[in-house]
């Protein structure tokens, strides 16, 4: 099949890349130059943002995979973010589907679901934090009605939730606290919001690099949550990269300056996902750092 993959040289993008690739797809990805290089690409690199790219360039697709984002869910500027994350999607969907492409599989966000007590459902209530989370969930409103207005087309939007692995590197303090926990314990005690005990969803990169294929292959247009359906305290987390580490690192707390802007608690009821696109995640937290360790690019 031809494939379009946005955001496709940055982590979840790169990681989906490098499988569709395995699997032997005639691959389009949009990307920039500073950012993951991809071994033995054979396909089509476009460069650029989505406002820039020159869409002529992308002949006709069987399937996209929209993960290019602007992520930062500190920045407050709303124009931006909307530019960015909505009406450049709302282009790009209407572009793909007029060309004749039947399969969408974009990237949501629990970041929705703000500060709503978890776990997390789908048809439950929202209260998007910061401008991120809003465009996010903006772009969920849309696609369900375009989703009605094209019942041929089938959308699936995965709702991620901090996802880790092999890849985020590149990001910075973008990266997920498992991987600057990482950084921060191999030369001295990691830093905590005080006392640790705020808890998070996290999920492994093969998990969704899993869960988009299978959306690929769904019946019908959906958003479902992309998590582990497990949660786990920062605290809990040092006790892992210790012991993977072979580290003795203690805790060392501090006040946290995002109150009123931070989630204390995420955690994706996962059953919808089970039974719309039959996805059942693989790793828990344990096995998702070894692997993540083994990678080589955790520390």
């Amino acid at each position: 099949m031809r494939i379009l993959v946005t955001g496709g040289t940055g982590f979840i993008g790169s990681n989906l890349t490098e499988e569709l690739l395995r699997l032997g797809h005639d691959l389009v990805i949009t990307g920039f130059d500073n950012e993951l290089k991809i071994d033995n690409f054979n396909g089509e690199l476009i460069t650029g943002d989505l406002y820039s790219i020159d869409w002529n360039k992308i002949r006709d697709i069987d399937v996209l995979f929209h993960q290019a984002a602007n992520n930062d869910t500190t920045l407050m500027d709303r124009n931006k973010m909307f530019q960015d994350n909505l009406d450049s999607s709302k282009k790009l969907f209407e572009l793909v589907i007029k060309n004749g492409c039947k399969k969408i599989v974009y990237a949501s966000s629990t970041a929705i679901y703000g500060d709503v007590k978890a776990p997390f459902k789908e048809d439950g209530i929202k209260n998007p934090l910061n401008p991120y989370a809003e465009s996010k969930l903006l772009l969920d409103n849309y696609v369900e009605q375009l989703a009605k207005k094209h019942e041929d087309v089938i959308i699936v939007g995965l709702k991620y939730c901090n996802v880790y692995g092999k890849g985020e590197g590149y990001k910075g303090e973008r990266a997920t606290m498992i991987y600057q926990l990482a950084q921060q314990m191999i030369k001295e005690n990691p830093r905590l919001f005080k006392f640790g005990e705020q808890k998070r969803d996290y999920i492994y990169i093969k998990d969704v690099v899993k869960a988009n294929l299978l959306a690929s292959e769904a019946k019908n247009s959906c958003i479902v949550n992309c998590g582990s359906g497990r949660d786990y305290s920062f605290n809990y987390i040092v006790d892992v990269l210790n012991r993977i580490l072979n580290l003795d690192r203690k805790p060392e707390y501090i006040d946290n300056p995002y109150i009123g802007r931070y989630q204390d608690h995420t955690l994706c009821d996962m059953s919808l996902a089970k039974e719309k696109i039959n996805f059942i995640p693989e790793f828990d937290l344990d096995k998702g750092i070894e692997d993540y360790y083994n990678s080589g690019e955790l520390i």
